[in-house]
């Protein structure tokens, strides 16, 4: 297993465990066959261990198995405060008291503020006073060290990066994703001011395997280095250095075993012309399938409307290349449930974005169509709810 530094010069596996996709047995996680592939995991070098508040008995599973084994000691547990649930300081107490319950432990390695997707989250936060918990969190050695998960576009990854002195942070990143959310210039401006980057959804949930045209698939099936989809998108993270782990979630022995073998012979700049030319054909296959040619540059932005364009246009292609509601789910999180509204349907037409646009997109006209298909009857409704629970005030949080 090969190993990079976190903040304070730590060792963390470039390779993570991802806690989150745990095998479902009847109502709960097969918590015996989990610990086998722990133990596994463990046993080959993975000492980063991400789980979350919200992923359904994730925490308190591996707090069992730690305990069960007696491993705790051997790991990082990162897990994260469910911020879009909190309306006050006895809230954050509560929320992170209940984990390490869960956890069976009496720290957190790597804690996280859970899915920001725009500065006026953190905002919130430290008007409940965040900051300085954290601060006496970290000073009782509750809290090793703090960072943020990011669901967004660049630009907030950017204002969120910063507005604290953050110890590491955690997105998505897959050589599909390089312009989009915080994209190649969040993860170099986090290495500029020497965070550390943990990089989830490398697979996009897998569906960079298993989602892949057949024109992609013939072109990998003739790479000379004989290297899966899976293989080459996890070397793909892996050649950049400015990439600190990569999360995983993994829930077969024959995953681990796979997932720790490239681990431990992946290197930074180890990509040569051809195995970039590959990667860039395998996009260039997926893109065929796009429904707007935008490439997430940013240029038809800001929006005077506050319109979300490159957003908008990722999830709307994200319906023809992946499946209608995996678009469409992604845009309810990533542009749906901001405090501010970026909806396709604010624009009034200026024409603005369209005389920087570099591919001349008809944006005006692709947005409406855009609006038309990511926002169909039901997914209003369940967007201007969600919007309701999660900047609502909540007046009975304790």
């Amino acid at each position: 297993m090969k190993y990079r530094q976190d903040k304070n010069g730590n060792p963390l596996s470039i390779l993570g465990f991802g806690c989150m996709r745990f095998t479902r047995k009847g109502s709960g996680i097969d918590i015996d066959k989990a610990q086998q592939e722990i133990e596994k995991a463990i046993e080959l070098g993975v000492n980063y261990f991400d789980t979350a508040y919200i992923y359904p008995g994730s925490e308190a599973c591996l707090g069992e198995i730690l305990e069960r084994t007696g491993l705790r000691d051997k790991v990082n547990i990162a897990t994260k405060l469910p911020q879009y649930l909190i309306s006050s300081r006895k809230g954050i107490d509560r929320y992170f008291e209940e984990e390490l319950a869960r956890l069976r432990t009496d720290h957190v390695d790597y804690y996280l503020m859970h899915m920001l997707t725009d500065i006026a989250a953190f905002e919130r936060l430290k008007a409940l006073g965040i900051e300085e918990w954290v601060a006496e969190k970290k000073k009782s050695g509750q809290i090793r060290q703090i960072g943020f998960s990011f669901h967004g576009n660049t630009a907030m990854f950017l204002k969120i990066l910063d507005a604290y002195d953050w110890d590491f942070c955690q997105i998505q990143y897959n050589y599909m994703d390089e312009v989009s959310q915080a994209g190649r210039e969040g993860l170099m401006a986090a290495a500029k001011k020497g965070v550390p980057v943990i990089i989830m959804e490398p697979l996009r949930g897998g569906k960079l395997v298993s989602l892949l045209p057949e024109s992609a698939k013939s072109m990998i099936a003739q790479d000379k280095k004989k290297r899966t989809a899976a293989e080459l998108a996890f070397r793909w993270l892996w050649d950049q250095p400015e990439v600190t782990c990569v999360l995983s979630g993994m829930n077969s022995l024959d995953m681990v075993e796979e997932n720790c073998r490239i681990a431990d012979s992946a290197q930074a700049g180890e990509f040569t012309e051809e195995d970039f030319a590959l990667i860039n054909g395998i996009k260039d296959r997926i893109n065929e399938r796009l429904k707007v040619g935008c490439t997430g540059c940013g240029y038809c932005m800001p929006c005077p409307q506050g319109v979300d364009i490159p957003g908008a246009f990722r999830c709307y292609n994200e319906m023809y290349m992946e499946k209608k509601g995996v678009g469409r789910r992604e845009y309810a999180q990533v542009i749906g449930l901001r405090k501010e509204p970026a909806f396709p349907s604010q624009c009034i037409g200026c024409g603005r974005c369209e005389k920087h646009c570099p591919q001349h997109i008809s944006i005006i006209e692709e947005l409406k169509k855009a609006d038309r298909a990511l926002r169909p009857l039901p997914y209003k409704i369940g967007i201007a709810l969600g919007r309701r629970f999660v900047n609502r005030k909540a007046k009975n949080q304790p």
